[in-house]
C-alpha cells in the first residue's frame, strides 16, 4: 500500500507545472476551494500540503486525490487490523474483510484517477473518483445486511471523510478546462 503513495508522489513530481503560483500564495487555493462543496476541508488540506503553493489547479486536484488515497489506505489497514483481534463472530469478520477490500478498491480507483488527470482525461478521472466515493457505501450496506451488526462510529467517520475528500476533488475537476 505504501507503493501507491510513492506512485502518487512520483507522478506529482513528474507532472509539468505549466501555471505555477508564486511560492506561498494562497489565492489560487482559496479560489479553487471556493468552488468545492467543502471549502474548509479543501483549504485546510491544500494549505497544509507543502507542494500546494507551486501547483496549478490540476496539481491541486492531484494533491486532494492523494489525500483521498491516504484515507482509503489508512481505513483499509485499520479494518485489516480489526481482523486480527480475537473474535468468534465469523459474520463480523467477513463483513470487515469485505469493507477492507472496498477501501482498497477505493484507493485503486483514486490512483487510476491521477493517471487520467495527467492524461487530461478529466471525465475518466471524475468517473474513478465517483467510484472511490461510492465504495464506502458498499461497506455500510454490508453491515445493514446483518441486523445484529452495528456500523462502527469510527468507520462512519472515515466513510464521511473519504466521501468529502472525493467531493472536493470532483469540485476541483469540475472547474478545470475540459
Amino acid at each position: 500500500m505504501p507503493s501507491k503513495i510513492y506512485f502518487l508522489f512520483l507522478l506529482f513530481l513528474a507532472y509539468p507545472r505549466q501555471h505555477a503560483c508564486v511560492n506561498g500564495d494562497a489565492t489560487l487555493i482559496k479560489r479553487t476551494c471556493k468552488n468545492t462543496k467543502y471549502y474548509n476541508l479543501c483549504f485546510s488540506s491544500l494549505k497544509s500540503d507543502p507542494s500546494s503553493p507551486n501547483a496549478d489547479p490540476k496539481g491541486l486536484a492531484v494533491i486532494m486525490i492523494g489525500i483521498g488515497m491516504t484515507n482509503a489506505t489508512s481505513t483499509s489497514s485499520y479494518l485489516s487490523s480489526k481482523l486480527l483481534s480475537p473474535s468468534n463472530n465469523t459474520t463480523l469478520k467477513s463483513v470487515i474483510k469485505e469493507c477492507a477490500d472496498k477501501y482498497t478498491y477505493a484507493g485503486d480507483a483514486l490512483q487510476a484517477s491521477v493517471q487520467e488527470l495527467l492524461n487530461e482525461a478529466y471525465d475518466y478521472a471524475y468517473m474513478h473518483i465517483t467510484a472511490a466515493r461510492d465504495y464506502p457505501n458498499a461497506c455500510h450496506n454490508a453491515f445493514k445486511r446483518y441486523p445484529g451488526l452495528t456500523y462502527p462510529l469510527d468507520l462512519a467517520r472515515r466513510e464521511d471523510g473519504l466521501k468529502h475528500i472525493c467531493d472536493v476533488a470532483m469540485g476541483i475537476i469540475d472547474n478545470l478546462d475540459w
